[in-house]
């Protein structure tokens, strides 16, 4: 090997690198710890760049459908007008969701409580008739005679027992978090403002200091790559809440035309569920279901009936044209996906390794095809 300065300079940062994986694995708790602090530190800026790219969507949208016009106004207006509508949009949206489920979800979890204090005597004949078990009609004696003014009196004598100070002192502990949180969220809020007010100034600094640091043909991939992963998850999640309209929508409409309980809630449930791809709608029929039951026992078949006609026609009409086409994936990749995300991260990971996974799919192919275009060319000067 000849030992030149450009060598001897590689050599020596394989060593330190060597050496600093190897300190990294003999301390993975204080690597760990450094990492969470770390991530810590930085999660209201990670909030606010998502934040920003939710609210950039409908932002955009806004300034090409209602700012048509160049002129002075518009070019000073549009954008923090833009922003604010869509803000309203995002807030009305959620808060209508949470006004509509809310109250209807409580209400049933009280019927469900009575119902219940209701069934349990005759669940008790049941158990005397046919099963003799001496510890299962203790148990529904106990919870035939529960009353609530007896579980108030119990949590009283609970917070003024000793128990209590250790729970305090945990309380203290989680009131620190939900500050922390919130207050994390406000900055990540005010960080994305500033970002979307502000995104083409940062773009153009972005694009000037990758210029600096890398050269023409790594330039060019990381812009290619960074703009096809915002398109591919911009598609993703305009298609996922297009569709998420649509569906709660069909589930409303035809719930209120067979006049089934609970119409407008389970239109607004099943539609909110349906944001998450795939396991969303289930989901939000398996709750729908629950509620219904309440009501009506023999609704749940028709409700069921009626889910199965929608989902085959979400499944086959509407996903393929609304969202199918935006995502560019194969449905076993989805699946992996699917898979991957949910184990490792949850439904943040189902949300997230979906369009991910395509922009890679994507990348991969590209790669795949260029390689095979050389490939072929090599062969036909070869034969020639």
């Amino acid at each position: 090997m000849n030992f030149t300065k450009k060598n001897i300079k590689i050599l020596m940062l394989l060593i330190v690198f060597t050496i600093g994986v190897l300190v990294c694995f003999q301390n993975l708790d204080v690597v760990g710890n450094c990492f969470r602090y770390a991530f810590g530190m930085i999660s209201p800026f990670i909030l606010g760049g998502c934040l920003a790219f939710m609210l950039n969507i409908p932002m955009n949208f806004f300034e090409r459908k209602l700012f048509v016009k160049d002129n002075k106004f518009t070019r000073k207006a549009k954008r923090p007008l833009s922003l604010i509508l869509a803000i309203v949009v995002i807030l009305a949206v959620v808060t209508g969701v949470v006004v509509i489920v809310v109250p209807k979800l409580s209400d049933t979890l009280a019927q469900v409580v009575y119902t219940a204090q209701r069934s349990i005597p005759k669940l008790k004949v049941f158990v005397n008739q046919y099963v003799n078990d001496d510890q299962i009609n203790e148990i529904l004696n106990q919870y035939s005679n529960f009353d609530a003014n007896k579980l108030f009196n119990m949590l009283i004598d609970f917070f003024r027992s000793d128990v209590t100070t250790n729970f305090l002192g945990s309380t203290v502990g989680v009131v620190r978090g939900i500050v922390n949180s919130v207050v994390n969220v406000a900055i990540g809020f005010v960080f994305a403002i500033y970002i979307l007010l502000a995104k083409e100034t940062l773009s153009r600094q972005i694009s000037k200091s990758l210029k600096a640091i890398f050269n023409k043909k790594i330039y060019d991939y990381i812009i290619k790559v960074s703009e096809l992963s915002y398109t591919t998850f911009a598609n993703f999640i305009t298609g996922q809440c297009l569709e998420a309209v649509i569906i709660g929508t069909l589930f409303v409409v035809s719930m209120s035309v067979f006049r089934m309980p609970y119409a407008l809630l389970v239109g607004v449930l099943i539609g909110f569920t349906a944001l998450i791809p795939f396991i969303g709608a289930f989901l939000g029929f398996v709750i729908s279901a629950l509620l219904i039951l309440m009501v009506s026992p023999i609704t749940v078949v028709y409700f069921a009936i009626l889910f199965l006609v929608i989902q085959q026609i979400e499944g086959n009409l509407i996903y393929p044209h609304v969202v199918g086409g935006s995502v560019g994936l194969p449905s076993i990749w989805v699946l992996v996906a699917l898979t991957l995300g949910g184990n490792i991260m949850g439904i943040v990971g189902i949300l997230l390794f979906i369009p991910l996974s395509s922009v890679c799919y994507t990348l991969f192919c590209q790669w795949a095809n260029k390689r095979l275009e050389k490939k072929e060319q090599r062969e036909k000067v070869i034969e020639e």
